[in-house]
């Protein structure tokens, strides 16, 4: 097995699901907005981040390749896309994973809080604007 394998899978190319996950991409961005509005922030947050993962796992099914975890994902886009993604996308990506997953799971070693607006409001900037960039590269190929 080599090292891209143990975070990815490979499959067959398929667009089907590539359309599928920016439909879903495009549907939690909205939502993320939707929680923002409400003053659900941390919602926000993972609803941005899940966008961003939808867009990224967009790519893998256009390379034919799906991701075993979410940490899969963000290496495998840092690997295939850097230079061609501006790093903040794939960098944030990444951010917003160990926020996610400090959200959902927890961290003893970390003093938890709410997210605020601010970062709520960034996780959905980024979101879009990676969602822009995914669906011009998925256009070009």
């Amino acid at each position: 097995m080599t090292d891209m394998e143990e975070y990815v899978k490979k499959i067959m190319p398929d667009i089907k699901r590539v359309h599928n996950s920016l439909t879903m991409a495009e549907h939690k961005l909205h939502r993320a907005e939707a929680d923002l509005d409400t003053g659900s922030y941390e919602e926000a947050m993972l609803a941005a981040y899940t966008s961003m993962f939808h867009s990224a796992r967009a790519l893998l099914f256009k390379d034919g390749y799906k991701e075993r975890n979410h940490y899969g994902l963000c290496t495998y886009v840092r690997e295939k896309y850097s230079g061609i993604i501006e790093m903040k996308y794939i960098n944030e990506l990444n951010a917003l994973r160990t926020i996610r997953h400090k959200i959902i799971y927890g961290d003893e070693d970390i003093n938890i809080r709410e997210v605020q607006e601010a970062e709520a409001e960034s996780a959905i900037k980024l979101a879009k604007g990676f969602l822009v960039v995914v669906k011009k590269i998925i256009a070009k190929s």
